[in-house]
């Protein structure tokens, strides 16, 4: 049995073990349901909201979606050309470093009152949140290339665009796919976090709502649409890896046709 298949087995094995836990502890009384509904109850209170969920989800997705294009899309973008430029490397990413180590949260308060409490304030922030380590994560990774890559490129003529598509692209694509992930992952936990801090829809706003109401089953329903979102992404970020590692390959060997 190869390492592989053991490594599936027993993180299934792991999954089962703690589905069996989350039924058989709050059954048990060894934890109040107050604070660990069984996971039938969960899934019963998930079913009889299935409409107000996928409502609520609806929300979650649009802002979630338009968030990446920024937080992703422009971090990728960003990082590749920051990572590509010494004198900008050298101007920015140090300003880039310590606006990272500010807790964006605490900005929340602004965006509400810049933007008020709709879905505007909740993509700004979540696409502040994710921006700045994808960002880091992309600029990180151009910094790796290996330099005589970058030489070949320019005596063959390159331009400045050539080469970021066919040198930094296709050599930081691992590195630029886990910015992705950390990203990505930050604004679904961003905008989850401003729903629940000010919102009138979204998952975020159920989990505020029903945990007020102290309604355990659904605050965790809401919570395992948050999990299975995670999840989805990172399934996402694990197809573009596989699908392209033939084509980081072969932009690679294209190093040849830059005259």
């Amino acid at each position: 049995m190869s390492i592989k298949r053991k490594a599936a087995i027993v993180r299934y094995l792991l999954v089962a073990g703690l589905v069996a836990l989350w039924e058989i502890l709050p059954r048990a009384g060894l934890v109040p349901e107050l604070f660990l509904p069984p996971l039938t109850k969960t899934l019963l209170a998930a079913a009889g909201g299935a409409g107000d969920l996928a409502y609520h989800l609806g929300v979650t997705l649009q802002e979630i979606l338009v968030s990446m294009i920024f937080a992703c899309g422009g971090g990728i973008i960003s990082g590749l050309v920051l990572g590509a430029s010494l004198l900008a490397r050298r101007l920015f990413l140090p300003l880039m470093s310590g606006l990272f180590a500010v807790p964006t949260v605490v900005l929340y308060p602004l965006f509400t009152a810049w933007f008020g409490i709709g879905a505007e304030s909740k993509i700004v922030f979540a696409s502040a949140y994710g921006f700045l380590p994808t960002l880091l994560g992309t600029a990180a990774g151009v910094q790796t290339i290996d330099r005589h890559l970058i030489v070949v490129a320019r005596s063959m003529g390159a331009t400045r665009f050539q080469q970021i598509a066919r040198v930094y692209v296709p050599a930081t694509i691992p590195t630029v796919l886990s910015s992705l992930r950390l990203g990505g992952a930050l604004v679904i936990v961003g905008v989850v976090v401003a729903e629940m801090l000010t919102s009138t829809a979204g998952i975020g706003f159920l989990i505020s709502k029903y945990r007020t109401l102290l309604d355990s089953p659904n605050v965790f329903a809401a919570i395992l649409l948050v999990l299975a979102l995670a999840i989805a992404f990172d399934l996402l970020v694990q197809l573009l890896e596989r699908r392209t590692v033939g084509w980081r390959h072969a932009m690679r060997s294209g190093t040849a046709g830059y005259a």
